[in-house]
């Protein structure tokens, strides 16, 4: 058996070493390039790859797949909006993903910024950084005095609710899937309307779907309270960015924590050190002392990134040995 892995990166090679140990029968090709028409030719004779990027899996590229023999993919993250489905369909491929690989990475994540803005850090940081060790006036807030307005409830967003709670915080929830046990427990609301009327502090814990995108524009801010934290851990697409930024400069949103950002692709994991910066609204963003932007981070930790790799390739091996894996990609 071979799979042909792509775009490894060094810090998945510790994870990936220990893999091919505990399955001496797979034959592991790393290949650190991503995934493209042209890369897809050094899967031929293998029979599946494992792959991980933000750039499109185009028609092109799994057409490219497909004439090299291979109909069986495995992603090492939960996102499938960047893949042509029907062309993955038409070509007969079986995909899986992994959907949970450590809700926890992200739930701190999105809890970590909240405290920071709440704390003002970024001010005191920029103070700090000129030896200015005065107190005033950058006050704070504290956790328990907030209501969290929980959007989304699956594996992350539970997680993160047992966080703030033990912070002390009141807790607000809206999923058109409800979970019983918060169900029981009164968290849920109606309506994101009543949500945003209730919470001072905003998180998006839900999946970049047609329904979802934009989703933080100017309506939804206008009915929010004044002076709102709003936190995304989740799509970047789900928050309408310059309704964002006109949000933070008339001052209705008082701060911002984001790990993702709508134009990420290109942007994101690149060093722009001397380079000319190629996105004026993002520029805007890092500009600003209450908000903070972390490059898509939030799931990266050493316990999540070895649950992609160990998650993926036993997807891969399932599929190539004819088993339905339970993280099966629905291609419609």
């Amino acid at each position: 058996m071979k799979i042909v892995s792509y775009s490894i990166r060094e810090d998945e090679m510790p994870a990936l070493q220990n893999w091919q140990k505990e399955h001496p029968e797979v034959e592991i090709q790393i290949e650190k390039e991503l995934l493209t028409p042209e890369s897809a030719k050094k899967a031929q004779g293998a029979d599946g790859v494992v792959v991980y990027q933000q750039k499109p899996y185009t028609r092109e590229t799994l057409q490219a797949l497909h004439d090299a023999g291979i109909n069986k993919m495995s992603l090492r993250n939960v996102g499938t909006d960047n893949i042509d489905m029907d062309a993955a369909k038409e070509l007969n491929f079986q995909i899986t993903n992994v959907p949970v690989y450590s809700p926890n990475a992200i739930a701190e994540h999105a809890v970590w910024l909240m405290g920071r803005l709440l704390r003002r850090e970024p001010e005191y940081s920029a103070k700090i950084a000129k030896r200015d060790l005065r107190w005033a006036p950058e006050i704070g807030q504290e956790m328990r005095m907030q209501t969290v307005g929980v959007i989304g409830t699956g594996h992350i967003g539970q997680v993160l609710i047992d966080i703030v709670r033990g912070f002390g915080a009141k807790v607000v929830c809206y999923d058109i899937y409800q979970n019983e046990k918060l169900k029981s427990e009164g968290l849920y609301v109606d309506s994101l309307d009543e949500l945003y009327k209730q919470a001072d502090i905003i998180t998006l814990h839900v999946p970049s779907v047609k329904e979802n995108i934009h989703m933080v524009n100017d309506d939804s801010i206008s009915k929010m309270k004044d002076g709102v934290i709003i936190i995304n851990a989740s799509r970047g697409d789900l928050i309408d960015t310059d309704a964002l930024i006109r949000g933070l400069d008339s001052g209705k949103i008082k701060a911002a924590g984001l790990d993702v950002y709508e134009k990420e692709v290109g942007v994101f994991n690149e060093n722009w050190e001397g380079k000319q910066f190629p996105d004026a609204r993002l520029e805007n963003l890092l500009n600003r002392k209450n908000v903070i932007v972390t490059p898509h981070t939030a799931f990266y930790t050493e316990t999540a990134v070895k649950n992609m790799i160990e998650i993926a390739h036993n997807s891969n091996v399932q599929l190539i040995n004819g088993e339905t894996p339970k993280n099966l990609v629905n291609l419609g």
